[in-house]
């Protein structure tokens, strides 16, 4: 046993960091008393008579069941320590081409200083910030920025900057590192992700202060009854003090924490939501701001053709036929989503034999992709190359282009320009498509309280265009890291609870930062990293059930405290009057269940202590059916259903273990 105890007590420390007991000292009241009055029985127990033997198997196993709740909450709140592990492996992963007097070598990122430089070709991830020197490249900087849409880099002008662990899409570029290691943008998000500290929830601080505040209270009448006990003539043994101890302190509700947060994952786990602790769960019951990055979460994450805009003398179904045929060898997201669009107009998408035809691929130099086919040339691109393109060949633009592209521009949309040789014949509105069913789903958030906020790098703008449609009742725009950073803290430094929803390596700091982060499985590993929840299905509504679940896992707790708290002081007015009836025949009265002495009045309280909690498990892992009542009347029907039953329930085991151990001669 001494093997097993003393690990235990020690792990039990180990938990206990410094800084952590400054900010919560009366955690650390629960924690150290916990074990040391559980050790302390242990040892009592050594020291008993031979017929208490079975006290001290019981005993035994609750010590066992209280270490099993302390460690897995261990285990499971140890999980975040892993936060930033995603972000380091994206840098120590990444290897560079190297410019040398020798040629090109390559070397691994982590090892670029400043001044050095490197080449960066298609489907390869930029090493570390940068300036570009030489080429023009197509980027995609969503890991980084959320955003979806490919961005020009090119040298020279304000569209030189590179960011470390984004992706080259097409061409060639060399860039010139502009930073030392520990200072990239990835080590700004390690930092940020490894500073911040998710807050106790409200709840949490109350029923921590409560158990603390209930366990030096019975502490106190413990050691004060001693010293009535002896001038009453009636002294009591350790063992009876100690068990008395045990039976009193809230070991119930304890005991049953771990359960209760465990199931509540368990319930999430059928919702396809992994959840890293049981307080994620608990803090999701509580949310009042909910953060939403737009990109991949609020919208598909991919800009999807709405509209087909036709210039003046052009019919909308020839423009859609000539976006088509520009699109057949466009495989991205949105040139398929021009296809389609496309379709609806009657036209079939056409197997084109490449014999008879030349497709021309886009590249960030032209800006511009389309086919050549039977002497026409049709391209489709941005607005200005497009314009360029046709008045080299002779053609002239229509004074509607550059109004229909900017009009399209203001409402958050994506222009592309469509010509047919000298002829411009419309322009294509890209957009950035809301998911269906949107709305609804943040009206239930609202009707529930929560307040929510979208998250975006785009312009305020084309945000406000978004967050109308989505029905958001706020929105950030042109978010960076710390921007998002400071806004739940501000959230949180007014007393609110806030929850991230996000898919991006910029949202890891949030999602490290806010009380629940529920990152998309369809992210980066480093946002899985940050988050305390992984939604399997990419569904930041979901948080609607998340919240529920959260909701049903309080009312649970609270109903089971309830319980706990009744059950304690029903056993003190219980046993206390058996205790001292043979030296206060007086006391006889009060012993309304008529033990049979004071022995086994402590011997069935120790009993009913541990038989409770196994009692209790099975609700504790299905919960307490979460009723959408205002906190007066759901306080009114726990202190009714588990509050009395805390009260009855005790006199009425205990009585039934005590003619259980008289019957079979278990106690004198």
């Amino acid at each position: 046993m001494r093997d097993f105890i003393w690990p235990a007590i020690g792990n039990s420390f180990v938990k206990l960091d410094p800084r952590e007991v400054a900010r919560n000292p009366v955690m650390f009241v629960v924690e150290v008393g916990s074990v040391i009055t559980t050790f302390y029985l242990i040892l009592g127990l050594i020291h008993t008579r031979s017929d208490t033997a079975f006290v001290g198997a019981v005993s035994g196993w609750l010590w066992f069941t209280l270490l099993f709740a302390n460690f897995a909450t261990a285990m499971a709140e140890g999980r975040g320590k892993a936060q930033a592990d995603a972000l380091r492996k994206m840098r120590t992963e990444t290897f560079a081409n190297l410019v040398t007097d020798e040629g090109t070598t390559q070397v691994p990122a982590a090892q670029l200083r400043k001044g050095d430089i490197v080449i960066v070709s298609a489907g390869e991830v930029i090493p570390g910030d940068g300036d570009v020197i030489e080429g023009i490249a197509s980027v995609d900087e969503s890991a980084i920025t959320g955003e979806s849409a490919p961005v020009i880099r090119e040298s020279g002008g304000d569209r030189s900057a590179v960011t470390g662990g984004t992706k080259v899409l097409s061409d060639q570029i060399k860039v010139r590192i502009t930073s030392d290691p520990g200072e990239t943008f990835l080590d700004r998000m390690i930092a940020l992700v490894e500073g911040a500290q998710r807050q106790k929830t409200p709840n949490e601080i109350a029923l921590t202060i409560l158990l603390a505040g209930l366990t030096i209270i019975f502490l106190i009448v413990i050691v004060t009854l001693q010293p009535f006990a002896i001038f009453s003539n009636a002294p009591q043994s350790a063992t009876v003090l100690i068990a008395l101890l045990v039976c009193l302190i809230p070991t119930t509700i304890g005991g049953l924490l771990s359960a209760i947060g465990i199931a509540g994952m368990d319930r999430l786990v059928r919702h396809n939501v992994l959840a890293m602790s049981g307080r994620a769960v608990e803090a999701a019951g509580d949310v009042d701001t909910l953060l939403l990055d737009k990109t991949g979460t609020i919208t598909l994450g991919n800009r999807q053709a709405a509209e087909f805009m036709p210039m003046p003398g052009v019919t909308e179904a020839e423009l859609a036929d000539a976006a088509q045929l520009a699109s057949l060898a466009d495989e991205t997201p949105e040139g398929r989503s021009i296809v389609v669009l496309a379709k609806s107009y009657g036209i079939r998408e056409r197997h084109i034999d490449p014999e008879s035809a030349t497709f021309i691929e886009f590249s960030a130099q032209t800006r511009m992709s389309g086919i050549d086919l039977d002497g026409h040339a049709i391209r489709k691109g941005a607005g200005d190359a497009i314009i360029q393109w046709v008045r080299q060949r002779g053609g002239e633009v229509p004074p509607l282009l550059e109004e229909t592209i900017e009009n399209v521009s203001l409402q958050g949309g994506t222009p592309l320009a469509v010509a047919s040789d000298e002829r411009v014949l419309g322009v294509i509105h890209l957009k950035d498509i809301v998911k269906g069913g949107i709305r609804e789903r943040f009206d239930e958030l609202r009707a529930m309280g929560i307040r929510t906020v979208m998250i975006t790098g785009d312009n305020p703008l084309t945000a406000a265009v978004i967050a109308k449609e989505a029905g958001v009742d706020d929105f950030l725009a042109e978010a960076t890291p710390e921007a998002k950073m400071d806004l739940i803290r501000s959230e949180q430094q007014q007393g609110k609870l806030v929850a991230m929803t996000g898919d991006g390596t910029n949202d890891a700091p949030a999602l490290a930062q806010a009380d629940v982060g529920v990152a998309m499985n369809s992210g980066t590993s480093a946002a899985k990293e940050a988050g305390n929840m992984v939604d399997l299905d990419s569904n930041p509504t979901k948080l609607i059930e998340i919240v529920a679940i959260g909701k049903q896992l309080l009312i649970t707790r609270g109903a089971l405290t309830t319980f706990s708290i009744a059950n304690d002081v029903a056993k003190y007015f219980a046993i206390i009057p058996a205790m001292f009836m043979v030296s206060f025949p007086q006391l006889r009265t009060l012993n309304v269940m008529r033990l049979h002495s004071p022995h086994s009045a402590v011997l069935s309280a120790v009993i009913f202590n541990a038989i409770i909690i196994v009692m209790l498990i099975p609700l504790a892992l299905r919960g307490v059916k979460y009723r959408p009542w205002p906190a007066a009347r759901l306080l009114r029907f726990n202190l009714l259903v588990y509050g009395l039953g805390g009260v009855i329930a005790p006199f009425i085991g205990i009585k039934i273990i005590d003619l259980i151990l008289v019957t079979f001669h278990l106690t004198t």
